[in-house]
């Protein structure tokens, strides 16, 4: 083990130099205006993270539509990662996950109509269209964008995960950075997320003193709230199980196509069902051997007492899948998500201080 460690950091973390001298000539030319930002007339709310997924950005992201979409007309703006379309797409009543990735057919599944949802690579050309449908959106929400920077934004969330914060992280390939710790230093808000139940005093002290972030940025602990079991197929679920179902000798097998599934998998064993974890990689695409093989393994746990649990993004991709078994439909169900804060009274501090930020920077402009 101590041998292969040494030859990835031999072979890899080289690579990160070169990387990382790479995104720093990058932000320099921004700075220096060599690279153009573009600015709207309406504010723009940037939600991101500078490591590889795992933050927890769609809940993050969904939270703050809810915090703001009573006060805004708002659209919601990604790069709809994996679909299978390109340039840009208007998310309607017909959309599929394939046609605008997942997150944002989850995003739109929540709340559109009153929400316009949209995906497109090029961010200008993006907020560009999304003004001309819609010309009385006066608030966009970026899904996924802190390292796009060639939209200036009025306000940038940035994500950073409990178990792996930036600070203890190195940068692609060595580590999961897509650019240095010192990238945090553009943001208005850092968010800790997925923070555990038992986190101690001690350790926000730690996270405060690592961050050492500038008096202007704000600090947030997060974590998830887990609601009630949904079944996946409306039609086909007799009975839907609790998570206090989830009692010894229940057999659940969890399918999960995100970047860690490990505070899902310890919610669902908290009352000490058997879990069996079948893992893919993250907005994995289902295919019929996939569906195939988990249809096996359901098949062969032990007993009649047994669910299929996954999490909300996967569901959207499970329900829409042509190769679902019908025999499984009435088993499988999802667990949506919220994002709530650690400290009860973050909760309004939160969007008073996302809002402020807002008028702030079109007060300065």
């Amino acid at each position: 083990m101590a041998r292969s460690k040494l030859l990835k950091a031999l072979l890899l973390y080289p690579i990160s130099r070169v990387y990382g001298m790479g995104m720093a000539m990058r932000n320099k030319m921004f700075e220096h205006g060599m690279l153009k930002q573009t600015e709207f007339e309406v504010p723009i709310v940037v939600v991101g993270n500078i490591s590889m997924g795992g933050t927890g950005k769609t809940p993050h992201v969904e939270y703050i539509i809810e915090s703001l979409m009573r006060s805004y007309n708002l659209g919601v703006l990604s790069r709809g990662y994996k679909r299978a379309t390109s340039g840009f797409v208007l998310a309607t009543p017909q959309s599929r996950p394939e046609d605008i990735g997942d997150e944002s057919y989850q995003i739109y599944r929540k709340f559109g109509p009153r929400v316009t949802v949209a995906v497109c690579e090029n961010r200008v050309d993006g907020i560009r269209k999304m003004l001309e449908i819609n010309p009385g959106i006066n608030m966009i929400v970026l899904d996924d964008a802190f390292q796009h920077r060639y939209v200036k934004p009025a306000v940038a969330v940035v994500l950073t995960e409990f178990s792996r914060p930036v600070f203890a992280d190195s940068l692609l390939p060595y580590g999961r950075l897509r650019e240095s710790a010192d990238a945090l230093n553009r943001a208005d808000i850092v968010v800790v997320t997925k923070c555990p139940p038992d986190v101690k005093p001690m350790q926000f002290r730690i996270f405060k003193e690592k961050l050492n972030l500038f008096p202007f940025q704000k600090l947030f602990f997060s974590r998830y709230s887990y609601g009630h079991f949904i079944p996946v197929f409306d039609d086909n679920a007799p009975e839907v199980p609790s998570i206090d179902t989830l009692r010894p000798g229940v057999n659940v097998l969890m399918v999960t196509g995100v970047a860690n599934p490990k505070p899902f998998a310890r919610y669902l064993r908290r009352n000490k069902a058997k879990v069996k974890l079948k893992r893919f990689a993250d907005h994995h695409n289902f295919s019929a051997s996939d569906l195939a093989s988990i249809e096996r393994d359901f098949n062969a746990l032990e007993g009649e007492d047994k669910f299929i649990v996954t999490t909300e993004k996967d569901a959207v991709r499970l329900l829409n899948n042509p190769y679902f078994p019908h025999a499984l439909k009435s088993k499988v169900f999802y667990v949506p998500i919220k994002v709530e804060f650690v400290n009860e009274e973050d909760s309004g501090k939160f969007t008073t201080i996302l809002e402020k930020t807002i008028r702030d920077s079109r007060l300065f402009k």
